[in-house]
């Protein structure tokens, strides 16, 4: 007999049952597709932290979990024996002009309170960067040690192996046992919405691509220029993404909105000149109508809990999401911020 029922096998259900099992629980998890079939087998993974100005509850809870995610997934890699390629390797960004140059300065500062002393927002030369940079036209970047990185689809099997060795099983179908969470991703957001007088949340789809470098940039800094991510992983592979789309037809195929993805990033980073693009990604991310995570009770199943909606920062939230959840369902600990909870969304 289940403690605990997940149904979904994304990055959220996946984190909750380690977090649960890790507290001593039974747990079962269900999803039809299989562990990472939805936007969680995606090919980027950039870890990256809002910008440091304007705190709220949301950015906060951010930080809390790129922190934590260290500690998170040693104690999944050590677990299950596979690597999730984490690795807070920072991050570079260009600067456009004067202005921007100003502002850079500023968010120094601020970071320097916001983050606790444990990562650092600089403005640097773009000379001190090496061949491994954007082209910034203003001659310097920004330079920040908070962002880290994560291969999704290894992300995933980690967790898995690490569930697994925990003795528990991830299955295709079964019924509710125990406490009942759905972390399903855009279905159960269109279920919601379908009920609701508005919208409740919906789909997103992104195009992401890995590329082959002929550099060694296993442990180098990711690049974000002219809004593409630009990852480099520990398998050696650099991924680049992605796009948002709310309007779309096939949402597994990739087309020319990726192909400009790929030229903006190349031509904005030098070293890309050349590479060979060896695997193209498109899937579907659940983006709820406040934008933030939706944590807490179900809106539409009666004593059931639902984590779900984290668009484009779901891997980076994962950890402090699964703490959070784990509290709520074994101690009926609720810490959950308001901005999170689905009444936010309605």
């Amino acid at each position: 007999m289940a403690d605990v029922t997940i149904r979904g096998a994304g990055i959220f259900g996946l984190s909750i049952a380690w977090a649960c099992l890790s507290r001593g629980a039974k747990v079962r998890v269900v999803d039809p597709f299989g562990p990472g079939a939805g936007s969680s087998g995606g090919v980027v993974g950039a870890l990256a932290p809002h910008v440091p100005e304007n705190w709220n509850s949301k950015k906060a809870f951010q930080f809390d979990s790129l922190i934590m995610a260290e500690g998170f997934w040693q104690g999944v890699e050590a677990a299950g024996g596979v690597s999730s390629g984490y690795g807070r390797t920072g991050r570079l960004q260009p600067i456009a002009d004067d202005h921007a140059l100003e502002l850079a300065q500023g968010r120094a500062g601020t970071a320097a309170d916001l983050w606790q002393g444990h990562a650092t927002w600089q403005v640097i030369p773009a000379t001190e960067a090496g061949d491994w940079a954007p082209h910034s036209p203003s001659g310097f970047l920004i330079r920040d040690t908070l962002t880290a990185r994560m291969h999704p689809r290894r992300a995933c099997a980690a967790l898995v192996a690490a569930i697994t060795a925990k003795g528990a099983e991830i299955v295709t179908e079964a019924a509710d046992e125990g406490r009942t969470l759905w972390a399903t991703g855009i279905t159960d957001l269109e279920a919601i919405s379908a009920i609701r007088p508005r919208m409740f949340g919906a789909g997103v789809k992104g195009q992401g691509a890995s590329l082959k470098v002929d550099m060694d940039l296993t442990a180098a800094p990711q690049l974000f220029a002219d809004t593409v991510h630009i990852v480099p992983h520990a398998d050696g592979t650099v991924a680049i993404g992605s796009t948002s789309e709310r309007d779309y037809g096939d949402p597994k195929s990739t087309d020319e909105q990726l192909d400009a993805v790929i030229d903006r990033a190349i031509a904005a980073v030098p070293a890309l000149q050349g590479a060979e693009v060896i695997d193209r990604w498109a899937g579907v991310r659940p983006r709820s109508r406040s934008r933030a995570p939706v944590l807490g009770e179900h809106p539409i199943h009666q004593g059931q809990l639902i984590a779900n909606g984290g668009f484009k920062i779901g891997f980076g939230m994962a950890p402090k999401v699964a703490e959070v959840m784990a509290d709520l369902i074994l101690n009926d600990v609720d810490q959950i911020p308001d901005d999170f909870r689905p009444e936010a969304s309605f």
